[in-house]
């Protein structure tokens, strides 16, 4: 009996003792459950720590030295990604104070903008990474243009990435509301009046009672006539909900085929360009192996991974990883200063009563709504419906392979992007001026039929003028690259000149005035 209770003891003081060790040794075998490849120490343990992560395994293990450059990518993309996490993030905060009804709206934001600790500089961080992440998304689409890198077998992810441009766009409007200020109240309905202007054509053709698209857009867009409660409420839910979602859903689809797609475009002698790896850059592949490898076969197919060997080639973990690290260090740090610096517009509360003269609508709008004022349905409508659709058959008509992941690769090159700069922008500047200075046809004949009115117009003849111009290039060049360089270039510069004019020196009425100390007093 005795030696069945000393045993016992034993065992219990075992347990105890494995206890003990067992709690002390939970940070350890927490840390090994986490991460359960172990250090990224080695090149084996780096593909691993990438392929078992769930937030990196849309990263490939292995990126090429050619897409880590700064030049191929400017970390545009990335960019674009910091600056929609740092959305979300200030967002949320700010989603603690705000209520969305047009009695206390403005009032929250007031609060949150003067008495809420942080707040105004928390709301400054939200405005300019918005602001930030349209202009960021714009330049990546243009990177991707200029170096060709919407060519097969990346097609479709040119299309998602249209698609990702246009929910930023609808992010950043649906947010312009929120304030519910005059600003923010007159952009929202000038937006709505251009979704409402094809009954700028159905009424020219007495169809609006049966055929009435506008109305039904704008209805889409305000829940009723006006923009009110229904207008508010709607926005919200699409800024907070609907769209954050629609555009996640993109950024993984996108992030997903840009891997299966073969990575970053690179041209087709990246590997002579770049040169023998630098001794002091460990670890990589390099053409002189130090072991001896059996070939077990041979394959062939049409994947994009067929015919890349690992040369020239880095672990994504840590080369990938610190370069991306380093673009959303650098993206906070720039939203940051802005926000130090420039405080968020907040005006009087938004009084329907009282329109602001002049209204305009969020900047990146500003170049359609100069194009309005001339034809609200070919400027809001119509024109960029051809600019979407031209831009999503672009890959498709190309399908040539010179200069592909190069700035501006292809026949025409750089001196054709610098002649079409040269030709957008005096086409643009020169129909610009001779409206303000002599008008249009309504000022001339003010009795034309309005679908007249509707389709010759300028924004209709800077856009035949533009195409014209890509159909001269595409035949001086034999190439449908150099038509897609001349035609994109142009529209780009028609942009820049459209939204500078609108935003700097369109005044009272929409009149043109040099400096706002012209405007007439009020």
């Amino acid at each position: 009996m005795n030696q069945v209770t000393a045993k016992a003891q034993r065992a219990n003081g075992s347990a105890v003792a494995r206890f003990t060790e067992n709690l002390r040794a939970v940070p350890r075998h927490l840390q090994e459950t986490i991460f359960r490849t172990g250090r990224p120490a080695s090149d084996r343990t780096r593909s691993t720590f990438v392929f078992g992560n769930v937030f990196l395994h849309l990263h490939p293990v292995r990126a090429h030295r050619w897409s880590l450059r700064w030049s191929t990518t400017f970390g545009l993309g990335i960019a674009a990604v910091s600056c929609f996490f740092v959305l979300v993030i200030t967002g949320v905060l700010l989603m603690f104070y705000y209520k969305p009804y047009p009695d206390v709206a403005y009032l929250s934001i007031k609060d949150i903008h003067f008495v809420v600790p942080t707040g105004r500089f928390i709301r400054n961080i939200h405005r300019w990474s918005g602001n930030m992440m349209v202009v960021i998304v714009l330049l990546h689409m243009g990177r991707v243009f200029y170096t060709a890198s919407y060519r097969a077998p990346r097609e479709f992810n040119w299309l998602i990435g249209m698609g990702l441009l246009v929910v930023t766009l609808g992010l950043s409007f649906t947010g312009y509301l929120l304030p519910w200020d005059q600003l923010a109240y007159w952009a929202i309905t000038i937006g709505a009046n251009i979704a409402q202007s094809p009954r700028e054509v159905t009424d020219a053709l007495g169809i609006t009672q049966w055929f009435d698209i506008g109305g039904l857009q704008k209805l889409i867009l305000l829940g009723s006539e006006d923009v009110g409660e229904e207008a508010l409420i709607r926005y919200y839910l699409f800024h907070v909900m609907v769209l954050p979602l629609i555009l996640v859903t993109l950024m993984a689809v996108h992030f997903w085929r840009i891997r299966k797609d073969g990575g970053l475009a690179k041209p087709a002698d990246a590997d002579c360009r770049l040169g023998l790896s630098p001794r002091d850059l460990y670890p990589v592949f390099t053409q002189a192996p130090q072991k001896t490898y059996s070939l077990a076969a041979i394959v062939k197919g049409r994947t994009p991974a067929v015919g890349d060997g690992p040369e020239q080639t880095l672990p994504s973990m840590p080369h990938l990883m610190i370069g991306e690290a380093a673009v959303f260090m650098l993206t906070i740090a720039l939203s940051v200063i802005l926000a130090i610096f420039l405080d968020a517009p907040l005006k009087e509360v938004a009084n329907p009563a009282v329109p602001e003269n002049p209204a305009k609508a969020p900047w990146y709008f500003l170049g359609l709504q100069e194009l309005v004022s001339h034809s609200a349905f070919m400027g809001g409508v119509g024109i960029p419906m051809i600019v979407l659709v031209g831009l999503g058959l672009i890959p498709y008509l190309d399908r040539e392979t010179e200069g592909s992941g190069s700035w501006f690769g292809g026949a025409g090159g750089k001196r054709l992007v610098a002649q079409a700069a040269a030709c957008g922008l005096t086409a643009v500047i020169a129909l610009e001026a001779f409206v303000i200075r002599f008008g249009w046809i309504r000022q001339w004949w003010p009795q034309t039929p309005q679908l007249v009115i509707t389709f010759i117009n300028p924004g209709t003849l800077l856009t035949l003028a533009y195409a014209a111009y890509s159909v001269h290039s595409l035949k001086k060049y034999n190439s449908t690259r150099a038509g897609a360089l001349a035609l994109f270039t142009c529209f780009v510069c028609g942009f820049v000149v459209l939204t500078v004019i609108g935003t700097h020196f369109r005044g009272p009425n929409w009149d043109f005035y040099w400096s706002p100390s012209q405007w007439p007093g009020h």
